[in-house]
């Protein structure tokens, strides 16, 4: 073990995933698994029956007061304050040039009380903004990252794999939607949101209870197909779902309109907030590129920081791609010129050395059967 291996944070399920086979990397200050059985065969237990995420890197950020929803209002792009009690929204907190610190999901889980998840390579930042953010008003930060243990079960068996074991009401759990309750006798917050494109719940509970919701889980799936599932088939889920990656898609030079994320940013709401100004620039001038997602036309696979290129023009890079497990086809998206932007464009992508026709396409590339 590497030297920044051994200094990496373990998830309470490492020893699960040891046990099972899994491949263990350093993600993000975490020793994760990358993937057990194999990533196809991950991805497809998602799509068809269930998968079991060990989340437990992210970061959990609880906020409180009389101020609190008015306090992340003036700190994220997002209104929370428009939040009813239960729900949540995806939301981005940015610097004041409104480059992506980081992309979030905030919670209202009471009147004055709100969870913000944070991605695990950009939780302590996140923490300290929202820190300096809050200072002078009524709302206090708790950072709960290292005391919370998270784990999702995804897919179209979810609902079936998880009722019998929460006295939580999921079919009166809309999506993006949160209830406090128990799973397995644990106590528990159950939320319907994800980031594989399916349906499916994420529950938080206290690290100390992390690996009996797993293992109770994975029991009560296994006969149905479900199996435990890694970094690797969460990045071609999520890639197939559209849905930004941060490091990818997402960092401090990229903007939410540049993005495609311009139905995040509430310029609408009261009062202001961290990177407005910026923002409404962009937004009244255009974005300099535009997000799009790209179905190669020819062989190979286009991967991060690829060029992009319109006939002898160079129009823009690679974020991510992979060949689709679900789709059969190589998929990738990409920041290019918005003149290259509109659907059914065709640009080429540089594999090396080779040049591969691409079409542009709307994003997702995935929707799931309703």
């Amino acid at each position: 073990m590497n030297d920044t291996a051994a200094q990496a944070h373990a998830t309470p399920l490492l020893d699960r995933h040891q046990a099972l086979g899994a491949r263990i990397i350093e993600f993000a200050g975490w020793l994760m698994p990358v993937q057990y059985a194999g990533i196809i065969e991950e991805h497809r237990a998602v799509r068809e029956r269930a998968g079991l995420f060990d989340l437990s890197h992210m970061g959990e950020l609880f906020v409180e007061g009389p101020e609190a929803g008015s306090a992340l209002a003036a700190a994220v792009v997002s209104d929370p304050t428009a939040l009813a009690v239960g729900r949540a929204q995806y939301s981005m907190i940015c610097a004041p040039d409104g480059g992506v610190i980081d992309d979030l999901i905030i919670y209202r889980l009471g009147e004055q009380r709100y969870l913000v998840v944070a991605n695990a390579s950009n939780a302590a930042v996140v923490s300290d903004a929202l820190a300096e953010r809050l200072a002078g008003r009524k709302a206090v930060l708790d950072d709960q990252s290292l005391a919370t243990a998270l784990v999702a079960i995804q897919g179209p068996l979810a609902d079936d794999i998880l009722g019998p074991l929460t006295e939580v009401d999921l079919s009166g759990l809309r999506y993006y939607a949160i209830a406090q309750g128990s799973v397995a006798g644990h106590p528990a917050l159950v939320a319907r949101t994800g980031y594989t494109g399916e349906d499916g719940f994420e529950l938080f509970v206290d690290v100390a209870a992390g690996g009996a919701i797993w293992d109770v889980l994975y029991e009560a799936g296994r006969g149905s197909g479900l199996l435990p599932v890694g970094l690797g088939a969460r990045d071609t889920l999520r890639l197939e779902a559209g849905m930004p990656l941060y490091g990818n898609e997402l960092d401090r030079s990229t903007n939410p309109l540049e993005a495609g994320l311009e139905r995040v940013v509430r310029f609408d709401k009261a009062g202001d907030f961290v990177g407005r100004a910026a923002l409404e620039k962009v937004a009244k001038d255009g974005p300099a590129r535009r997000l799009v997602g790209l179905v190669i036309r020819g062989r190979g696979i286009a991967r991060h920081g690829y060029p992009v290129h319109a006939g002898d023009r160079l129009t823009g890079v690679v974020t991510s791609g992979t060949q689709s497990p679900t789709l059969g086809t190589p998929i990738a998206m990409a920041y290019v010129a918005p003149g290259d932007a509109e659907p059914g464009t065709m640009l080429d992508v540089e594999v090396r050395d080779q040049r591969v026709p691409a079409e542009v396409v709307r994003l997702p590339f995935y929707r799931r059967p309703h």
